[in-house]
């Protein structure tokens, strides 16, 4: 999120990140978002028959091409975030410092993963 919002700030662009929590994304200025959100939420809920779903719609409205990139991201988010989750990896100082407003913003630090020990530390 943090490059998102950089990348914002360098292009001009204003981008509305609570999308990325469960909202429809509609508002959130980045294209597309309804469907690539939908496709990374029924991706990670292991839910077949929506992911199938899904998939068809990021093609539909932005081609295979996409799909790939879309799936990969979310794929790739995912395997990171469990990695450093059952690594015990705490945020680094940098990071921290640079994603405290909007992690405060929108509430990622309430996530149960936010109150194990190492992600205190």
């Amino acid at each position: 999120m943090a490059l998102l919002r950089a990348s914002g700030e360098y292009t001009g662009d204003d981008y509305d990140l609570s999308a990325v929590l469960g909202d429809s994304g509609e508002d959130s200025g980045i294209p597309h978002a309804d469907v690539l959100i939908r496709l990374a939420e029924t991706a990670i809920a292991y839910d077949d028959a929506a992911t199938g779903a899904a998939r068809e719609a990021v093609i539909e409205r932005m081609g295979e091409a996409a799909l790939v990139d879309a799936a990969a991201i979310a794929a790739n988010f995912n395997a990171i975030d469990r990695v450093a989750d059952a690594i015990g990896i705490p945020l680094e100082e940098e990071k921290a410092a640079i994603s405290a407003d909007f992690r405060e913003e929108l509430g990622i630090d309430d996530f149960g993963r936010a109150s194990l020990p190492a992600a205190a530390e």
